[in-house]
């Protein structure tokens, strides 16, 4: 289990972790959970992070609202009621999160908002529709979102490994060099929201995993969020292979675009097969973006705007 507490000011925070961390040491193995901290942006205070057994982390917290509550008392300040919620809660709107930068992000089209509703509603969503809509990025922000209230305990995010172009034998270096350029992108969302350190610190105690599809072979995930990403570069079995990976607790969202498929031309997307085997299953959602959704730079919407009318006329 993972919770978040957050401190208003130095003070607070040295009261608990002591001064040069000397108290850190002893409350892990007093409370035998994993504490670790951070500065919110713009002076803002500081983020704790909680990482054990839920009556750990719940033991733990109880302990820290009583030692706030003696600072707060003992400075003759204002004590007002301590919460786990994240300090800007009452600022911020339901699908609006803050970034490592301090910028807010949301959704900005009415399709992403549904698609981050929609996400909330049901347990397998799958997004089809052109580069730059927003579709992994606001899975991976919904994904954390659920990880800081812990409603999940870990984020999968994987890709199949398929080249457009050229072929992984003649890429320089191991299997892990081969493969790493493929799911480097994955890694942007992440970083974006989470900075360069705290990714690290999950990425190592695979509190985030992101991997290659193939490693998804065998595994059942239990209290996880799962993305595929590149979903029309999956083959049939593929895409059975990941649906049926889900545990308890857990749940899945697939993106894809299948104007963009890589796979050699004799076989089928899995993407595109899905959408025909399970369209009448109505615990799964299907949520379609066009080229209106893109926010990236604004010709990127017109060069998909392109493409398409001359894959149309062909």
């Amino acid at each position: 289990m993972k919770k978040k507490i957050y401190v208003a000011n130095q003070q607070e925070l040295l009261s608990i972790v002591g001064e040069q961390d000397k108290n850190v040491r002893h409350l892990e193995k007093e409370f035998r959970v994993e504490i670790y901290y951070s500065p919110l942006p713009d002076s803002q205070g500081f983020e704790i992070d909680i990482l054990g057994s839920k009556e750990n982390v719940e033991r733990f917290i109880s302990e820290v609202q009583k030692t706030l509550l003696y600072v707060k008392t003992s400075l003759g300040q204002e004590v007002k009621h301590f919460s786990e919620s994240k300090k800007f809660s009452s600022v911020l709107k339901k699908y609006e999160y803050l970034a490592n930068d301090g910028e807010i992000i949301r959704p900005k089209t009415a399709t992403q908002k549904y698609y981050l509703e929609m996400i909330d509603e049901y347990d397998i969503v799958i997004a089809i529709g052109p580069a730059g809509t927003g579709k992994t990025f606001l899975a991976v922000m919904s994904a954390l979102m659920k990880l800081e209230r812990g409603e999940v305990e870990k984020i999968v995010l994987s890709r199949p490994v398929v080249e457009a172009g050229e072929r992984l034998g003649y890429l320089p270096g191991d299997l892990y060099d081969k493969i790493n350029p493929y799911l480097k992108p994955l890694y942007d969302a992440f970083f974006v929201m989470l900075g360069p350190d705290k990714l690290k610190r999950y990425t190592e105690q695979e509190i985030i995993e992101i991997i290659p599809l193939a490693y998804m072979r065998g595994r059942t995930l239990n209290d996880a969020f799962i993305i595929l990403d590149e979903a029309q570069n999956t083959t049939p079995e593929q895409m059975k292979m990941f649906l049926t990976r889900l545990g308890y607790n857990s749940q899945a969202v697939v993106t894809g675009d299948i104007t963009q498929i890589d796979l050699n031309s004799k076989q089928t997307s899995g993407l595109v097969l899905a959408i025909e085997i399970l369209k009448n299953i109505e615990e799964i959602k299907f949520v379609y973006f066009t080229e209106h959704d893109i926010v990236r730079h604004k010709l990127v919407k017109k060069i998909v705007k392109a493409y398409e009318k001359w894959e149309s006329s062909r």
